[in-house]
Order: C-alpha cells, then sequence, then structure tokens
C-alpha cells in the first residue's frame, strides 16, 4: 500500500504539515499517484539541506508512489522568497540553465544508487511552460483566482512586509502564483497529485491546491518535512556560511564525511531519522547499540559510510573512509595523494624550497619553528624529548633531520605534535 509512505515518514518525523491525513491515506491507497517536490536552481550545486527532499522522493518511489523532480528553469529567474529575510540576487538565464543541468546531473547519480529503473523519477523543467507565459495571459488566467489578502496572510510575505528595511518586490510577492501554476500543470500534464516539500514551502503548497481545486475541480494533497537546521538554528542553505555541499568540486568527499561522523549524538539520530534509507528495525537496533557504547560512535561512523556511498558512490566512500581512519591512527602515508589536499585542506601550511633539503638535510628543530608547531629551539627539543612529535607519522628525535627522501608524495612533510596539532610543508 502507498498509505505505507506516510507510516514511514510519520515515524521518522518528517511530517510537519498536511493537508488532511484521512483523505491523503485514502487518495495514496487508489490508483497509480504521483508526487513531485521543486528544487530551485540558485547556486551551481545543491547542499546537504537540499539531499532531505531528494531522499523524500526516494522514499516516494520505494513506497510506489511514483517521483517527479520538478527543475526551476522559470522560476528560478524570480527565486523563491520563502524563508529568505531579503530579496535574492537575480540570476541570468545562461546561469539558471546551468545550475539546473548541473542539478540534474548530481541527482541522476543520488537517484541510480537508490531506486530501481522503474522507481526513477521524472524530470520537469518548468521554463517548458513558463517561458512561453504571456503578461496577460498569466494576470486573466492564473492572478484572478488569488486574493490578495490571502496572499499577505503567508508568514513569509508578511514578515517581509512588516519590515521596513527590506520590503518585498512584486517580482518576489508573485512567485507564489508560479508555484501554484506549476502545481497545475503538473497535475494536467503528468497526473501528480501530491506536492511535497520542506516547512517553509506550506503556504504556496495551499496555494497550489486552492488553485488546482478552483480551477481543474479536483483535490490535491500536500505534505511538508522539518527544515534541516544547526543547532544554532539556521537553514543548512545555499547562501549560508559554511554550506555542506552535495558535490565534491565544492565539499570535498573526505569533508563530507568527516562533517556527519563529527556529528553530536543527538543530530546523529537526527539525521539518521531523516536521510538513511536503512528500514525501520535495524535503524532502531543501531540506535540501541549506539546508546550502550556512544564513545564508539557507532551510529555516526554508520551515518557518514551510508550517506557519502549514497551522494558520492562507493569507491569515493571507501577512499574517504580509509583517508579517515588513516589519520586517526597517524598513518598518513596511507592517504593517497589525491585525498592529501582535502584531508589537510583546513591546518596551516607552509611553503619551503626544496633547497632546504639538500646535503644532510634540515633539521627537524628548524622544521618545527618554521612550522610554528614550537615557539623556540628549546619548546622544540622538549616536545622531540618527549616523543611528541612525528613526520609523515613517523615519530622522530631532537637529532633528527629531514631529507627529499622523507617527503610524501615527493612534496610534502607532515607534522605533528601530540595527537591533534598538525603543520603541513610543501616543497617546490
Amino acid at each position: 500500500m502507498t498509505s505505507a509512505l506516510l507510516e514511514e515518514l510519520a515515524w521518522r518525523g518528517l511530517i510537519h504539515d498536511s493537508t488532511d491525513p484521512a483523505k491523503l491515506r485514502a487518495h495514496l491507497d487508489g490508483d497509480a499517484r504521483r508526487v513531485y517536490i521543486g528544487f530551485d536552481p540558485t547556486a551551481p550545486s545543491l547542499t546537504i539541506g537540499n539531499l532531505l527532499p531528494i531522499i523524500l522522493l526516494i522514499r516516494a518511489g520505494r513506497a510506489g508512489v511514483r517521483p517527479v523532480a520538478l527543475f526551476g528553469g522559470g522560476t528560478g529567474l524570480i527565486g523563491d522568497p520563502s524563508g529568505k529575510s531579503t530579496e535574492r540576487q537575480l540570476l541570468s538565464a545562461q546561469d539558471v540553465a546551468a545550475n539546473v543541468a548541473r542539478h540534474q546531473e548530481l541527482m541522476r547519480g543520488i537517484f541510480a544508487r537508490a531506486l530501481e529503473p522503474d522507481q526513477m523519477p521524472l524530470f520537469v523543467d518548468n521554463s517548458a511552460w513558463l517561458g512561453g507565459l504571456g503578461m496577460i495571459e498569466f494576470l486573466r488566467d492564473v492572478g484572478k483566482h488569488f486574493p490578495v489578502g490571502e496572499m499577505t496572510k503567508r508568514d513569509t510575505v508578511r514578515r517581509r512586509l512588516e519590515d521596513p528595511n527590506v520590503g518585498l518586490s512584486y517580482t518576489e510577492f508573485s512567485y507564489m502564483l508560479l508555484q501554484a501554476y506549476d502545481f497545475r500543470r503538473l497535475c494536467e500534464d503528468h497526473g501528480v497529485t501530491l506536492q511535497m516539500g520542506a516547512s517553509d514551502q506550506w503556504g504556496n503548497i495551499v496555494a497550489g491546491i486552492d488553485y488546482i481545486r478552483r480551477v481543474l475541480r479536483t483535490q490535491a494533497y500536500g505534505i511538508t518535512c522539518p527544515l534541516l537546521l544547526r543547532p544554532d538554528g539556521t537553514k543548512f542553505g545555499k547562501s549560508e556560511q559554511g554550506a555542506v555541499w552535495i558535490s565534491a568540486d565544492r565539499t570535498s568527499t573526505y569533508t563530507f564525511y568527516q562533517f556527519l561522523i563529527n556529528l553530536a549524538d543527538e543530530d546523529a539520530r537526527r539525521f539518521a531519522l531523516f536521510f538513511s534509507l536503512t528500514a525501520r528495525e535495524p535503524l532502531e537496533k543501531l540506535f540501541a547499540q549506539h546508546a550502550e557504547t556512544p564513545a564508539r560512535r557507532t551510529l555516526q561512523r554508520y551515518l557518514a559510510r551510508e550517506m557519502t556511498v549514497l551522494v558520492h558512490g562507493e569507491a569515493a566512500a571507501d577512499a574517504a573512509e580509509a583517508a579517515s581512519e588513516a589519520l586517526f591512527k597517524g598513518d598518513v602515508r596511507a592517504v593517497s595523494p589525491e585525498l592529501i589536499g582535502d584531508v589537510f585542506a583546513d591546518v596551516p601550511s607552509v611553503a619551503e624550497p626544496l633547497s632546504r633539503l639538500d646535503g644532510d638535510g634540515w633539521p627537524v628543530v628548524d622544521l618545527l619553528l618554521a612550522t610554528g608547531l614550537a615557539s623556540s629551539r628549546r619548546d622544540a627539543r622538549e616536545h622531540l624529548g618527549n616523543g611528541a612529535i612525528s613526520v609523515n607519522g613517523d615519530t622522530v628525535t631532537a637529532a633528527a633531520a629531514v631529507t627529499a627522501a622523507d617527503l610524501l608524495h615527493g612534496s610534502v612533510l607532515l607534522v605533528r605534535r601530540g595527537r591533534r596539532e598538525w603543520r603541513v610543508a610543501r616543497f617546490t
């Protein structure tokens, strides 16, 4: 029964708002149904926040509800004001089209790793109908069905209108109408009767349901999930600082893996409920296992592995996992040349001439001073005497010197003090 989707979402805490649950359940248990989620192409990539609606479409496909991914090739020229406190920077048509193509490329890989061929979503771009929609036609056939009084009651619209320092342009104000028109076209053209999205989309979804009822004389439905928020309450959005991207060119596979493996226990449970495709019974066993020995971070390791495989593929996940384990053990020689830059991207580094390593080599005492791991020669010798210093994973003494033969991958020295303090010395 396709209504099993509702039970799954409810158990995972993924239902924030919904149209009448009983009617929706009966509807899903009827003939073949289709659900859509829209994706706003305002950046060249997608974040981990965007991954949540992708997972919702995967859950729908696995439950027998045919998923449809709608890309905003038309609406992306305006940008959704929902959840935004300021007006979006408008993009060119070329940039929006490029972003749509990139989003589709990213999603195809994720869907292919999670769904069977007959469960794959239909990809639709709303520029197909919005691009040819005339202003007079839009106002006559769409705008007349939207009372301005009702539109201004929406939370996002009201907050922006009440803020004298920001306000809301007519361009963004009209976005609700465009999204409602999308829902109508998907209902007419593809038989879509359910829209899902994040909780900040509820007003837009309800507007689309009302519009379909007025124009098509048929019932449509909606569900929203909670927003994926950081511990400080901010969104994992494309425009937020420290965004976690799902494309490796913006957030490396290793960094993506590390973000997940370093989640606090409470966040790890929430992420597992939201993102894990593991069934309920084994996931509950995993929760219990983690609760018994939380220091082992069993849940974080499982989740980091599962999500990295889903987003980046098994080979990339293997490499990230191996690099993480090697770094934890101090066996940095096991980190591949391709991952060195990612693993140590945030570690302070120095650039030195290769000539430093000529002859008898560069004394390790001087290396510690150059990298900032020691404040003086006395300080350096003390750390070395305590066995606290390693170079490329090997413990060194105060009498040691490094030569070109010691370079990792022919160009790098990775210096560690204690368990966590790292420096990178690059030689050219």
